[in-house]
């Protein structure tokens, strides 16, 4: 499983990644708008790092880690928001990327690439996005990726508020097909 675009490269985890992986989960400010906001030590991130790789061995979906200039940037993909049992089922699209990377447009096109793997692949028929309502940064993206703001909620057993987005297979390829026509 391998997704090339114009900067990046999204592809399967590797036991190397647990070092940038570590790094970027231990920022106070990259982890500002997760959950309750709370840094992840070197053990956490271990064992979610080998969450990753079993998420793709048992699902064939999951979390791709992101490479730009050839080093570990972060991360995009899929996964099921089981914190979130309110919009059960579904599949969420989401990013992660270490805070030197930020300002690029890396997390844009990650997700796009992602979502484009997602429908096309994978056949997904709707994909959700959540983000904490402060979050500006991951609305854009969301916006950019040509997802739409559906509700609002609070995350249970954090009463964090979380901003609920989403996108279906046939806006996504008639938003494709329309931004392809027009070039």
């Amino acid at each position: 499983m391998r997704i090339e675009t114009d900067r990046l490269l999204l592809r399967a985890w590797r036991d190397d990644d647990l070092d940038a992986l570590a790094a970027m989960n231990s920022d106070p400010e990259v982890m500002r708008y997760i959950l309750d906001g709370a840094t992840l030590d070197r053990a956490e991130s271990a064992r979610r790092l080998q969450r990753y790789q079993r998420a793709w061995a048992e699902q064939g979906i999951g979390l791709f880690a992101v490479e730009a200039d050839g080093r570990l940037a972060g991360w995009a993909g899929f996964a099921v928001p089981e914190f979130l049992p309110e919009v059960l089922p579904a599949i969420e699209i989401g990013w992660r990327f270490a805070r030197d990377t930020w300002g690029r447009g890396y997390a844009t096109e990650a997700a796009a690439a992602a979502l484009r793997w997602g429908f096309d692949e994978r056949g997904l028929d709707r994909v959700v996005s959540i983000r904490h309502p402060d979050n500006v940064r991951s609305e854009r993206v969301m916006t950019k990726i040509g997802l739409t703001h559906e509700f609002d909620t609070v995350i249970p057993g954090h009463d964090r508020p979380a901003a609920i987005h989403a996108i279906d297979r046939a806006t996504f390829r008639k938003a494709t097909t329309s931004s392809s026509a027009g070039r």
